[in-house]
């Protein structure tokens, strides 16, 4: 075959052909890193650096999972727990009432969305500006109730830091009351998930707010900003969302199954949806990773008197300890007595000047006037009194009392002898409580009534499904 024949001038071209589509290592390594680079680099980009997390067993304090969890961020509307924490503080030591109507300010009223729409020189209620706060997280709500606590914004927000300080979130600084962008107003993951811890355990009474996904706010109902993972997530019951473009989506959430309690925080979710996924991923991680049984460790709850005194412009117009009825020598050594004193000065509600009382139920709160109710028919016939017997004699045939049931310990059957003598006001008066421990635990008591009284004040009890004994005398 001849060098120029058709056949070996195919044979050359082919070759040549194949060699050039051999490509050396070191082209193909090349290759491979810029489509590395390629792949990775979007990634790196939108890398989130807002993202950070903490999960907490709520029972013992322990973080049982952690990340970025220091990092100071925008915590957006997670503000407005500290705002609630305050004001719940300020109603419990009687420095506000929460029937105490509020006049809006051009300030609050101005605050841009989401609010509630309050006019300024508008009247509200406190306890309305607190169900718009803690459902809806509205902004002119949570202003209006920072100026009502101490006169202007930012001497609650002053407020808020000495309270933060107080229970240890150190690397938290607030700026206002609603958590709108502002330089310098910065939390942590960690120091929010201990002001969720804070919440539960510090006031029990009004936390059932955070569960609600629904409530009546004045002039509306409102619907709850975290409605969805409340309603998905098996035993959610709180806590708060917030969201700016400068936090992302944020949420810190509670969870309670069969008496685990887990406090989950997430900041920076890219939307609700995909921060909702993450804070369920955790919560199941925590529920995973706590022991079935540990012991209760409760957080010591910050000095009132520290935090409030520390303003000059908060005035206590009332007594944080009620005040002891002349001539009873009994009452005296009830109240004195050291097992009743933090009791009584952390659960005593002060009765409304207008006549009324304020009963916080645990589903709502209701005013109840003393002549919203007929008095009940007492029949004495209808009555059937236990076999107890009460140590107590006094003149005027004032030996009868009520029982409120038997409670594992102390401090819950004073709440509850508290909480039932403000809402049956009329027919307790005069009447001393006291916690009696026999062998089933604790024995919440009523004692020194007459028997007309005791009768009518069992039956009113039990009109509103609180169950009751009278104690006839021996």
């Amino acid at each position: 075959m001849s060098a120029n024949s058709p056949e070996r001038l195919t044979e050359a071209v082919k070759e040549n052909h194949l060699r050039r589509r051999q490509v050396s290592p070191a082209r193909v390594g090349a290759i491979l890193l810029s489509f590395l680079f390629c792949v990775t680099a979007p990634m790196v980009l939108l890398a989130n650096q807002k993202y950070a997390a903490m999960v907490m067993d709520v029972r013992s304090g322990k973080i049982l999972h952690s990340e970025n969890a220091n990092k100071q961020l925008h915590p957006a509307s997670l503000t407005k727990m500290m705002t609630l924490y305050v004001v719940f503080q300020a109603v419990e030591n009687g420095e506000i009432s929460l029937d105490k109507k509020i006049k809006i300010s051009r300030h609050a009223a101005s605050e841009p969305p989401s609010k509630l729409g309050l006019r300024s020189g508008q009247k509200v209620k406190l306890r309305y500006l607190i169900r718009a706060a803690a459902i809806k997280s509205a902004n002119d709500a949570a202003t209006a109730l920072g100026e009502a606590i101490e006169g202007s914004e930012a001497a609650f927000a002053r407020r808020m830091n000495r309270t933060a300080k107080a229970i240890g979130m150190s690397r938290t600084r607030f700026k206002n009351a609603h958590g709108l962008t502002e330089t310098g107003h910065l939390s942590t993951a960690h120091d929010m998930t201990i002001l969720g811890r804070h919440l539960f355990f510090d006031f029990p009474e009004y936390y059932h707010l955070f569960a609600r996904t629904t409530a009546f706010a004045g002039s509306t109902q409102v619907r709850n900003t975290n409605r969805r993972f409340l309603n998905h997530y098996r035993g959610a019951d709180g806590i708060k969302t917030g969201y700016t473009r400068a936090a992302g989506f944020n949420l810190v959430a509670s969870a309670n199954r069969n008496g685990e309690r887990i406090i989950t925080t997430v900041f920076g979710g890219r939307s609700t949806t995909t921060r909702n996924a993450q804070v369920a991923k955790l919560m199941d991680l925590g529920f995973k990773k706590a022991p079935r049984h540990v012991k209760i460790q409760k957080p010591k709850p910050p000095s009132y008197r520290a935090i409030a005194t520390a303003s000059p412009s908060t005035t206590i117009s009332k007594s944080l300890r009620p005040q002891i009825r002349p001539g009873n020598s009994e009452t005296h050594i009830l109240v004195s007595n050291n097992s009743y004193k933090s009791d009584i000065f952390s659960a005593l509600k002060q009765a409304h000047l207008s006549g009324k009382l304020v009963e916080q139920s645990s589903e709502v709160y209701t005013d109840i006037s003393y002549n919203s109710e007929p008095k009940p028919a007492y029949n004495i016939e209808t009555v059937k009194y236990p076999k107890t017997i009460s140590r107590l004699t006094s003149s005027g045939q004032k030996d009868w009392g009520i029982d409120v049931g038997t409670y594992p310990n102390r401090f819950t059957a004073d709440k509850i002898l508290i909480k039932t003598a403000l809402s049956e006001m009329i027919s307790l008066e005069g009447s001393l409580r006291k916690v009696v421990k026999n062998k089933y635990g604790f024995r919440a008591t009523f004692l020194g009534l007459s028997e007309k009284k005791a009768g009518q004040a069992c039956k009113r009890l039990k009109n509103r499904n609180i169950s009751c004994d009278i104690i006839s005398p021996g």
